[in-house]
C-alpha cells in the first residue's frame, strides 16, 4: 500500500488500482462516488497473502503426460508486479510472474482497460513451456463488498452490496445490487473467452465468515479440475471444461463491467450489450402438468437446442413475438435437474438450468403424506411432552430426530424444531385431508396447547422458545445420547427453553390456530370450534406484544399472517377484537415507517421481517415505506434463468440454525423465497 495508487476514470466508473499489484482499491459509480463496489474501508486489514482483492486470478494446470493438477494463486504469497507500458484504450498493464512461482509453466499479464468507453479487466496467458499445458480450472475472485461487520443497517444499506450469478456459460453474468435496491445495477459480463461455467466459493480467504459476511466467490471460466479433486462425484450446472494451450500459444480471458440503470432494466442492459436473454414463464421449476413459455432474444439465430439429460424437458417452438422474441414451450417429463444448451450461430453458447417436479397437487400431496406419517413421532413415553407431533427428520438417516446439540431443532419451536409441523398444518389450507387433518388436530390440542404455548394463568397464550432442554441433573440418567457434545449456549437449560420472549415463535402457533379457523369455519370440519380458534389467534398475536415486546419491533417470517387474521376477524364482525390488533399492529408499524430501512431483527441484517414489514406499511398506506421494502427485497431476491437462483431470497447463515451441516454458504430457496414471494406477488398484482 505503500507505492500508492493509479486513479482512472471510464463512462461508469471511478477506478483506483493499488500500485504494487495493480489490484482494484477503489470501484465507484460515476452516479455516486460516496459509494464503493469493493471493501475499500478495509482495505489496510486486508492487505495480507491470501486475501483476495478485484484483480486477482486462480488456476490449476498441468503439463501434457502429468497425472495431478497444480494450483496458483496471485493472492497466496504478494509480491511487487512489473507493470507493462501502456498505449490507446490500456489503462495499467503488468507481468504477474513476481506474484506466482517459479515453476508455472506459463505466463500471465493482466490488463485494465476500455472498449467503447466501458471497463474490461483481461488475462493473457502464454504457455511458455516446450509442452501442451491444460489449463483445469481458470477462477477470476469477485470481491465486492458485502462485508457487513460493524454496520448500522443504514450503514450497510448505503455502503454495501450483494451478488447472484447466473451460471450461463456465454450468457452468463453477475449482477451486484446495493441493499437498497436503487440506483443502478452493476453486471459483471463474459467478454472474451470467458463464459460463466460455474461459480466457486473462496473459502481459502481468511475473512471471518459468519451472519455479517457471506463469504467472497470466483467465477469460474473452465472447472475441469475442481470437478476432478474438490467436486469429484458432484453434477455440476454445467459440464466443466478446459482449454488446452499449445507450446508458445496464447489466449486472452477477459470480463467487462457495465451498469444497468436499475434493477428492473437488467434485461435491456443485456440486450444493448448484445447478450443473449432468455426469460421464463412463470418460471424454470416446472411441474409436469404445466407448459412454461420460454423467450429468447439474442441478435444471432440459434443453430441447436439440446437437452441434458435427453429426456428431461420438451421442447417445442412457438413462433416469434412481435418484438423479436423467439417464443419456445417448455414441458417437464423426468423429475429433477434438466439442462437446456443453445447454440447459436456464432457458436455462443448460452446453458438455462430448469428442474422438473411432479404436478403441484401431487408435490403437495407428497408432502402432506410424508410429514405425517415418515416424521410423525407417537412416543406416550416422551419426557419432554413433545408427543403427538410432526419432528424433524434426518433423511440420510431416515430417522426422525429426538435429540441435536443445538436444543430448538428438536423442541418443537423456533424455525429449525417448528417448520415441520408448521409446514403439516398450512398444507391443509389449501388441500385437506381427513387424516391429515386428524393428526393435527391432535397436536395442537395435546402438544401444542398447553406445550408449546402456555394453556392458563397469566402466562397464557405466551409460546416458548423449546420442549427439550438440557438438564442432566434433573432428567433421569440416559436422558441424552451420549455420542451428542451438549455444550455452550446450544444447549438451552430449562430456563431457557421455557423463555417466552422470542417473538418470532408467535406467528407459527397464530398460524396453526388460524389455518383450523379456516378448516372448522369453511372446509367442513365441523367437529373443529372455529370460533374458538379464531380467538385463539387473535390472543396469540396479541400475547407476542405483551411477553415477547422487544423482538416485536421487528418483522416477523410470515408475520403476514396477522393481517389475514385482523381481515378474518373484521369479517366475522368480531369487532372489539379486531380494533385492539389492528391497533397494536399500528404501532409497529408507525416504528417502522420512522426507521429509514425497518428490516432489522436479533441477527445484524436480515430479511426476516421484510414480508410483515411490506404487507402492514401498505396495508396502513405507508406507500413510501413499502416501496422502499420491496426495493431492498428485489436487491437480493435475483431473477436469473436458472432455478437455483431465481427467486431464492438472500440467506446464507442458516444452516448454523437450522441444518444438517452447519456452515455459512449461499442458500438456494430458504424459506425467505416464499415470503418474500408474497410482498413481490402483492405488488405485481
Amino acid at each position: 500500500m505503500d507505492q500508492g495508487e493509479s486513479k482512472f476514470t471510464t463512462n461508469s466508473f471511478r477506478l483506483s488500482l493499488v500500485d504494487a499489484s495493480q489490484t482494484v482499491k477503489h470501484l465507484s459509480p460515476l452516479s455516486d462516488t460516496s459509494f464503493d463496489y469493493t471493501p475499500s474501508d478495509r482495505i489496510m486489514l486486508r492487505d495480507k497473502d491470501g486475501l483476495y482483492h478485484l484483480g486477482d486470478l486462480n488456476i490449476m494446470l498441468k503439463k501434457e503426460g502429468e497425472s495431478n493438477w497444480r494450483r496458483y494463486s496471485t493472492a497466496e504469497q504478494r509480491r511487487p508486479i512489473d507493470k507493462l507500458p501502456v498505449k490507446g484504450n490500456i489503462l495499467a498493464a503488468a507481468d504477474l510472474s513476481a506474484t506466482l512461482p517459479a515453476d508455472i509453466p506459463v505466463k500471465i499479464k493482466r490488463y485494465w482497460e476500455t472498449l467503447d468507453g466501458d471497463l474490461v479487466l483481461r488475462f493473457q496467458i502464454t504457455n511458455n513451456s516446450s509442452e501442451k499445458v491444460e489449463i483445469g480450472s481458470l477462477g477470476i475472485p469477485l470481491i465486492f463488498n458485502n462485508i457487513l461487520e460493524g454496520k448500522s443497517l443504514d450503514e450497510a444499506h448505503h455502503d454495501n452490496v450483494f451478488f447472484d450469478p447466473y451460471i450461463g456459460q456465454d450468457a452468463g453474468y453477475l449482477l451486484v445490487n446495493r441493499l437498497h435496491g436503487k440506483g443502478g445495477s452493476m453486471l459483471v459480463l463474459p467478454h472474451q473467452n470467458a463464459g460463466f461455467e460455474a461459480y466457486n466459493p473462496l473459502n481459502d480467504d481468511p475473512t471471518p465468515k459468519g451472519v455479517i459476511f457471506e463469504g467472497f466467490h470466483e467465477w469460474l471460466i473452465h472447472s475441469k479440475a475442481n470437478s476432478e479433486t474438490e467436486w469429484i462425484g458432484v453434477e455440476q450446472w454445467n459440464e466443466p471444461t478446459s482449454t488446452i494451450l499449445a507450446s508458445g500459444e496464447v489466449k486472452d480471458f477477459s470480463l467487462k463491467f457495465v451498469i444497468a440503470p436499475s434493477i428492473r432494466e437488467i434485461e435491456n442492459k443485456l440486450i444493448q450489450e448484445q447478450r443473449p436473454v432468455a426469460i421464463s414463464l412463470p418460471g424454470y421449476i416446472v411441474p409436469m402438468n404445466e407448459k412454461s413459455n420460454l423467450f429468447i432474444k439474442y441478435p444471432n439465430k440459434i443453430a441447436n437446442i439440446t437437452v441434458y439429460p435427453e429426456d428431461a424437458l420438451t421442447i417445442k417452438r412457438k413462433g416469434d413475438t412481435n418484438n423479436g422474441w423467439s417464443h419456445f414451450e417448455i414441458e417437464g417429463r423426468e423429475w429433477g435437474r434438466a439442462r437446456l444448451s443453445v447454440i447459436y450461430e456464432d457458436k455462443t453458447l448460452q446453458t438455462i438450468n430448469y428442474k422438473v417436479i411432479k404436478s403441484q397437487e401431487q408435490v403437495v400431496n407428497d408432502l402432506g403424506n410424508f410429514l405425517t406419517t415418515e416424521q410423525w413421532y407417537e412416543n406416550d413415553g416422551d419426557l419432554f411432552g413433545r408427543s403427538p407431533s410432526v419432528m424433524n427428520y434426518d433423511y440420510d438417516k431416515k430417522e426422525i430426530l429426538t435429540q441435536e446439540r443445538r436444543s430448538w431443532f428438536v423442541g418443537l419451536s423456533d424455525e429449525a424444531g417448528a417448520g415441520s409441523w408448521l409446514a403439516a398444518i398450512m398444507k391443509q389450507l389449501i388441500q385437506p385431508e381427513r387424516e391429515e387433518v386428524e393428526k393435527m388436530k391432535r397436536f395442537l390440542n395435546e402438544t401444542l396447547w398447553g406445550g408449546i404455548q402456555h394453556d392458563s394463568d397469566s402466562t397464557k397464550y405466551g409460546v416458548r422458545k423449546s420442549l427439550f432442554y438440557y438438564e442432566p441433573e434433573l432428567m433421569p440418567e440416559g436422558t441424552y445420547s451420549d455420542s451428542i457434545r451438549f455444550r455452550g449456549w446450544e444447549a438451552w437449560s430449562i430456563e431457557n427453553a421455557e423463555d417466552l420472549g422470542r417473538s418470532y415463535n408467535y406467528p407459527h402457533v397464530a398460524a396453526a390456530h388460524w389455518v383450523m379457523y379456516h378448516l372448522g369455519r369453511n372446509r367442513g370440519y365441523d367437529d373443529i370450534d372455529w370460533k374458538l380458534s379464531l380467538k385463539n389467534a387473535y390472543y396469540t398475536s396479541i400475547a407476542m406484544m405483551k411477553f415477547a415486546p422487544y423482538y416485536a419491533q421487528f418483522g416477523q417470517m410470515e408475520g403476514s399472517v396477522f393481517l389475514y387474521i385482523l381481515l378474518d376477524l373484521q369479517r366475522e364482525g368480531f369487532t372489539e377484537m379486531a380494533s385492539e390488533l389492528e391497533a397494536e399492529m399500528k404501532k409497529r408499524a408507525d416504528h417502522w415507517n420512522s426507521l429509514e430501512y425497518p428490516f432489522g431483527s436479533e441477527m445484524p441484517w436480515d430479511s426476516t421481517g421484510q414480508e410483515e414489514v411490506y404487507m402492514w406499511t401498505s396495508y396502513f398506506g405507508f406507500d413510501d415505506k413499502a416501496d422502499v421494502t420491496l426495493n431492498a427485497i428485489l436487491a437480493y431476491m435475483p431473477t436469473v434463468p436458472h432455478w437455483g437462483y431465481n427467486g431464492s431470497a438472500r440467506r446464507y447463515w442458516d444452516f448454523v440454525y437450522g441444518g444438517k451441516l452447519a456452515r455459512i454458504e449461499r442458500q438456494l430457496h430458504h424459506y425467505g423465497s416464499g415470503l418474500n414471494a408474497i410482498p413481490v406477488l402483492d405488488a405485481f398484482w
